[in-house]
């Protein structure tokens, strides 16, 4: 057990000179005691409330995210869609131009850029 320091003012000190100090701290202890529960319960409800205000900002974040992600899917398939269609795209434009350049439609210089 850790000693216990009590600081009193002069006259306080003075009105005890003579007292039973033990029996006077035996006899308001149990209101110390209850006080200083009162004081813990007050203290770790400031801090549930602390833990579930934070606990809603990060739900908050969490459903922000959540909505970031499906809106990142969503461009992801969207672009994979338009990377096929310009896939498909170019291959029908290089059969063209390939036809073209077979049936020597397509002059040279044409084809001499291309090639750059």
């Amino acid at each position: 057990m850790s000693d216990v320091v009590i600081v009193l003012p002069r006259e306080k000190f003075k009105s005890l000179k003579g007292k039973d100090i033990r029996a006077l701290i035996e006899r308001n202890l149990p209101k110390v005691e209850e006080t200083l529960r009162a004081e813990r319960e007050e203290f770790l409800r400031e801090k549930i409330g602390k833990l579930e205000e934070k606990l809603r900002e990060m739900e908050g974040q969490l459903n922000e995210l959540r909505e970031f992600y499906k809106k990142a899917l969503r461009d992801k398939e969207l672009m994979m869609a338009e990377r096929d269609k310009l896939r498909k795209e170019n291959e029908e434009l290089r059969k063209r131009l390939d036809e073209k350049r077979s049936s020597g439609i397509v002059n040279d210089s044409f084809t001499e850029r291309e090639r750059r």
